[in-house]
Formats: structure tokens, C-alpha cells, sequence
């Protein structure tokens, strides 16, 4: 089984910036949110991430993989974002 390099960038290339973008919008809510609206503003960071996932997607002109780039992109968003809700309810609950 060999692993094909220019698919392989080809992921990685689509994938960092919408996780980076689930980052850094978790810790922009975290900072600039009040405590009572942690959790209203992180599915609009997951948004930005889906809209993001299919800009990139569409601009990427491979079309072999597609399922598998959009399903990493996003897992991994959901990932992110399911820490940072947690860390975040952690964090709303101890400032009521």
C-alpha cells in the first residue's frame, strides 16, 4: 500500500485552515464573548468553518477525494468546537 504525496498535501492544505479557523474563533468567543453568550456564538464559528470547507472545496479543481477532504475538514471542526463548548460550559457555569 503506497501513499500518494500530492493527495496527501492536497488534504493538508484544505484541512489546516478551517481547523485553524475553529481555533481561533473558539478562543475569540472565549475572550470577547460575556459568559452568557459563550454558547450562542460558537455554532456561528461552526458555520464560518462549513462555509469556509466549501469555498475551499469548490476553488480545489481535484475532484477524487472530495468526500474525504470535506469529512476531515469538518470532523475536526466539530472536534475543536466540542472542547472548546466544553471548556466554555465549564467556564459559564462557574461565572453564574
Amino acid at each position: 500500500m503506497t501513499t500518494d504525496q500530492p493527495a496527501t498535501r492536497l488534504a493538508l492544505t484544505s484541512v489546516v485552515p478551517v481547523w485553524s479557523l475553529a481555533v481561533i474563533g473558539s478562543v475569540l468567543v472565549g475572550l470577547l464573548a460575556s459568559h452568557e453568550h459563550y454558547l450562542a456564538w460558537l455554532p456561528l464559528v461552526l458555520a464560518a468553518d462549513v462555509l469556509l470547507t466549501f469555498c475551499i472545496q469548490l476553488a480545489i479543481v481535484q475532484k477524487e477525494g472530495l468526500v474525504d477532504r470535506v469529512m476531515a475538514c469538518l470532523g475536526g471542526s466539530v472536534a475543536i468546537l466540542g472542547v472548546a463548548t466544553l471548556v466554555l460550559g465549564v467556564l459559564q457555569l462557574r461565572a453564574a
